[in-house]
């Protein structure tokens, strides 16, 4: 349907694995991935709040219904991966999300944003995710780790950067223009790599997984020591049925449950929290952007970990980093402490956005990754609607965000004894 821009005999005899410029596609589309990112928005509630009236429960209503309507096109998204590839629902993702951002700068009423920012949002949740992973996943499995944890530093310099983009946008002439300023960044990073560069997989050129040097379809050990596939074990080719069919699948959609509502309503809130408990706006942006850092160290070594650890317990530490934040989180009153909890915050979701990725395609293979993933991305973004939803309707209750972390830490450390359950599923017969 769309035609690679560089033909396939010269991709193919290229001096280097041609997955690496896939890799730096998928990286691009990261950064502009964060556009629409809750961390982003954080900077917008005060101002546009203020501006409007808008509570916190009304502003936060965007986030989990743009995560509802993710949640409903994730399956039949994901079939559509398996099917074209990664290319056009990345550069679809881009470019809506980069016009939606910058028509946010003309927003007058709660329904006007509340039209653009779902339709960034879904991005965000759906297509984002699984043009990002499929593409990824695709085109590595001996290097799996290395990959992703490269990706997740994409994110996270993406994360770091949109709250910091917007906030001086904000500062320097007002909110419209913070908008203005997301979305232009958006269009030109993440779409014209996507549209020039993008395969679908390697086997459409010639071209094998990992390049030429992977050994005879092997797959290293999944989940370290302990739960271990020796080096001649082929790659799982679970169907979604088959997959549906494992305790593994529904523990690992069990984890996520429990994990994104955290990720999501502490993202969203934290800015305000921060102000509200007496810190200066600006240093509440840098706050966000140090568990942006810490959320890319983490990603980082928990990738290049990934097989050195058994899956269960690194998912089930980065549970717990997760509970430990959010308690760190209700005492603040003081830059130092807002730090300290930003990190261990940062930590936990460099983890959860790494190796959650790697494990569901290292537990049921590439075949039919983006149907697998497609239902488990349904799970997954109607956590991440519940979280900021939960926690802004606590705050409007109670008129702080205190019961809503002490929520978060209870979902955490759930989540941690949920991934301590889980195991590598048996392959299914051919």
């Amino acid at each position: 349907m769309f035609p690679n821009a560089i033909p396939n005999f010269l991709i193919a005899r290229l001096p280097f694995f041609y997955g690496w410029i896939i890799l730096a596609c998928v990286c691009f589309a990261g950064f502009a991935r964060q556009g629409p990112a809750v961390a982003t928005l954080s900077i917008f509630v005060g101002p546009m709040t203020d501006e409007f009236g808008w509570s916190r429960t009304a502003i936060s209503g965007a986030v989990s219904l743009g995560g509802i309507l993710a949640a409903i096109t994730s399956p039949y998204l994901g079939t559509l991966l398996d099917r074209h590839g990664a290319r056009m629902m990345l550069c679809w993702a881009v470019f809506t999300t980069a016009v939606a951002a910058m028509l946010l700068s003309l927003t007058q009423s709660l329904v006007v944003f509340y039209i653009l920012f779902c339709i960034a949002r879904m991005n965000f949740a759906g297509p984002f995710d699984l043009g990002i992973y499929g593409a990824l996943n695709n085109w590595f499995v001996r290097n799996r780790g290395l990959a992703t944890s490269i990706t997740t530093l994409s994110l996270m310099i993406g994360l770091i950067s949109m709250p910091l983009i917007a906030q001086t946008a904000i500062v320097l002439d007002g909110w419209r223009t913070g908008w203005l300023a997301v979305g232009m960044t958006v269009l030109v990073i993440g779409f014209l790599p996507n549209w020039l560069l993008m395969v679908r997989r390697p086997e459409d050129i010639g071209l094998q997984p990992d390049g030429p040097d992977r050994k005879a379809q092997a797959l290293d050990a999944i989940g370290g020591p302990g739960q271990t596939h020796s080096p001649a074990t082929p790659e799982p080719t679970f169907t979604r049925g088959q997959a549906m069919r494992t305790p593994t699948f529904w523990l690992l959609s069990a984890y996520t449950a429990l994990v994104y509502p955290v990720q999501a309503g502490v993202s969203l809130h934290q800015a305000p929290h921060l102000i509200e408990s007496g810190i200066d706006p600006t240093i509440a942006a840098t706050i966000v952007s140090t568990f942006s850092l810490f959320s890319a160290i983490s990603g980082v070594g928990l990738g290049l970990l990934a097989r050195r650890i058994p899956t269960r317990l690194s998912l089930a530490a980065v549970g717990l980093c997760l509970g430990a934040s959010a308690l760190m989180m209700i005492p603040i009153e003081s830059p130092p402490l807002g730090y300290a909890s930003a990190a261990v915050f940062g930590i936990g979701i460099g983890g959860v956005l790494t190796l959650l990725p790697i494990a569901w395609a290292d537990y049921f293979g590439r075949r039919s990754f983006g149907a697998i993933r497609g239902v488990a991305l349904s799970i997954q973004v109607l956590a991440q609607a519940a979280g900021p939803l939960l926690s802004g309707i606590l705050r409007d209750f109670t008129g702080n965000y205190t019961l809503s972390l002490e929520c978060f830490t209870a979902l955490a450390f759930i989540a941690a004894l949920a991934a301590l359950a889980t195991t590598a599923p048996k392959v299914p017969a051919n």
